[in-house]
């Protein structure tokens, strides 16, 4: 390992205390977003967030992520080692900022420039959700060890220090920490979603290298991600099955200490794929970064096709949607204050933000347009192509949506719940009629709707507007959600009017149902995305097998590898039943297995980070039926409780 090399006075004296630990067990979705898997990974990227400051701040090359075979997770990285030394508060540094909220050296400037983990509370909430804890520090030629049990320390201090363990020549933090299976649902990490995070991470620090490593399986799994080619190299890693209108455009630049990086790259296809990244953490709801990129590229973009006579005094200027309509960007800056609304740092919030980005790329681009016309010519060619569609698909809007007056409730096909607060509502989307039928006397009337929905829906991946619109199945969803549907234009998608908390598809647990899902999950993708980020969108997993054994209770079971498991386990004989469809069980048997919130299984659909979701909107918008299926069975092999 290298060794990190000091940069500024990163010491006991950086670390700033501000309160208390014990709000975390309690409250955990409110520190890392929820208790299901996605806030599981959630925990190691706290733990490398701060590992890539290190690096941030030169002292750090080199990052470790292994998945150990007992479950736990072990980050390494090799830069300073947190501080050991005493803190003011009489104890040392590094217990401060495993046992207090709010404690890091990132408070205040002079340890660190830009910094990802600013809340300070990273390590300490790990140490909170965690059964146990070690760290070891490797600093000033010593190697010390402190360890927790579910956020309380069982390393006795010596005069306040920790004791030393050894010498050494290295220096570095090592952190391995066991997720506690009291708060999260599931404590499997899930391994694809870390890669693509690590993988993600690595595009955006081009000098650092991330070494992963699962040692569950059989096998131990090694990926090494070094990405020199830096957010270049993302763009093009987003783009690799498309077809490209021009080379891609790099831009970088630095104003009022904050600096500003941006890749963007045209592709034949008709819908836009913006990622804003700050201090390395992306922004999945964007912020004002990319508000000042989009505006300024939109402005510039109007200003050359005036200048150039391709739009005309009469003709209106082209919108953000009709300029960005094929652009897929990385817009990645580096802040010394960031602000987010929320803890998990989803949107920046800092309005100079906006103002650098936009200053540097409207510096940028038209230094780079006025060298490279043609490249210019070949992006304004995209946006007169999505003028075009636009208006013809708001003309047919306009004329569908005048005509749909009557009500839905009535129209014979959703069987609406009593109840009007949507906190309380879930709907269920289900396939066929004799599944609609019996799962309209299962349900719960008070709070459980039931649509059904007949045959095959439209794939919306390649159809324009007006096509979807037509589409009785897809108007009749979007009337009975309630909150509009967004596509660029004329958008009116508005999520406060979404009638129902949780919308659940229920398909049958065979190919058929897969691709019925699909179909769902791509038309909420495209036009109602915030229905998937915000966590609305679930998968109802039904069972496909009951055994009845001669003796015992009845047992539902819901994959193969769980009738393993029974025919494994259960002594005595039994008999099973295949259900093929959800037709074929009775209202009673709908309701124990796919509706009754205190014993069905449900999937919520989320999708963890920028990479990750560039690639779905791929699988799910692209031709190739094969990934899509993978798709949805990798996603729907970890089914959740819902309880």
């Amino acid at each position: 390992m290298a060794s990190g090399v000091g940069v500024g006075n990163y010491d006991a004296s950086s670390i700033t205390v501000l309160e208390g630990l014990e709000a975390v067990r309690k409250r955990p979705g409110m520190y890392i977003g929820s208790v299901s898997t996605k806030g599981l990974n959630h925990l190691i990227y706290e733990i490398v967030d701060n590992a890539v400051d290190e690096h941030l701040a030169g002292v750090c090359d080199t990052i470790w992520v292994v998945l150990e075979a007992d479950g736990s997770a072990t980050v390494i990285d090799n830069g300073r080692g947190i501080p050991v030394g005493m803190h003011e508060k009489g104890i040392s540094a590094e217990r401060l900022v495993f046992t207090t909220l709010h404690a890091g050296g990132k408070f205040d400037n002079s340890a660190y420039k830009t910094s990802g983990g600013l809340h300070g509370v990273g390590s300490s909430v790990v140490n909170a959700l965690s059964t146990r804890l070690t760290v070891t520090v490797k600093t000033g030629g010593f190697i010390y060890e402190d360890r927790y049990e579910r956020g309380n320390p069982v390393v006795e201090l010596q005069d306040g220090l920790l004791p030393v363990l050894g010498k050494t020549k290295e220096s570095g933090t090592t952190i391995n920490f066991l997720p506690d299976d009291t708060i999260f649902e599931k404590t499997r990490f899930k391994e694809e979603d870390v890669k693509s995070r690590l993988h993600e991470t690595a595009y955006l620090n081009p000098n650092l290298t991330i070494v992963f490593e699962d040692r569950r399986g059989e096998a131990p799994e090694t990926v090494t991600f070094h990405e020199p080619d830096g957010i270049t190299g993302f763009v093009k890693d987003m783009n690799k099955s498309q077809e490209a209108v021009h080379d891609i455009v790099y831009f970088s630049g630095e104003s009022e200490g904050i600096s500003v990086e941006v890749a963007f790259q045209y592709i034949n296809e008709f819908h836009e794929n913006v990622l804003g990244f700050c201090n390395n953490i992306y922004n999945s709801e964007g912020g004002t970064h990319l508000t000042g990129f989009k505006t300024m590229f939109t402005n510039v973009i109007n200003t050359y096709a005036r200048n150039l006579g391709i739009l005309k005094e009469k003709d209106a200027n082209f919108t953000g949607a009709d300029v960005r309509d094929g652009m897929t960007a990385v817009v990645s800056i580096k802040h010394p204050d960031p602000r987010f609304e929320g803890q998990t740092k989803t949107k920046l919030d800092n309005q100079d933000a906006a103002k650098v980005v936009s200053k540097i790329t409207g510096e940028e681009i038209v230094r780079f347009f006025d060298r490279n016309l043609e490249t210019l010519k070949n992006i304004i060619g995209c946006a007169e192509k999505a003028a075009k569609i636009r208006k013809s698909e708001e003309r047919a809007r306009t004329n569908m949506l005048t005509k749909q007056k009557f009500s839905f409730d009535s129209n014979g096909k959703l069987a609406n719940c009593e109840s009007r607060d949507p906190a309380k509502c879930e709907i269920f989307i289900v396939e066929g009629d004799s599944a609609g039928g019996s799962a309209k006397m299962a349900r719960n009337r008070m709070f459980q709707a039931i649509l059904p929905i007949r045959g095959k829906i439209l794939n919306v991946e390649k159809a324009s507007i007006d096509k979807v619109l037509a589409n009785a199945e897809i108007k009749t969803m979007i009337n009975a959600f309630g909150c509009g549907f967004s596509e660029g234009y004329g958008n009116d998608f508005d999520i406060k009017k979404l009638r129902y908390d949780k919308i659940i598809i229920m398909a049958d647990a065979d190919v058929d149902g897969a691709h019925i899902s699909n179909l769902l999950l791509t038309l909420f993708y495209r036009f109602m995305p915030e229905l998937i980020f915000e966590g609305h969108v679930y998968i109802a997993m039904p069972p496909l097998y009951k055994a009845m054994p001669a003796k015992g209770e009845e047992q539902y079971l819901y994959d193969d590898k769980a009738l393993e498991r029974y025919r494994k386990t259960h002594k005595g004989s039994f008999t099973l039943q295949r259900y093929k469809g959800l037709g074929e069980m009775d209202a009673e048997q709908l309701w124990e297995t796919t509706l009754n919130p205190e014993t069905r299984r449900m999937k919520l659909v989320e999708i963890e980070d920028a990479r990750m979701a560039s690639e779905v909107t791929e699988l799910l918008m692209g031709t190739e039926v094969p990934p899509r299926k993978t798709f949805i069975y990798n996603h729907a092999v970890d089914a959740e409780l819902d309880v």
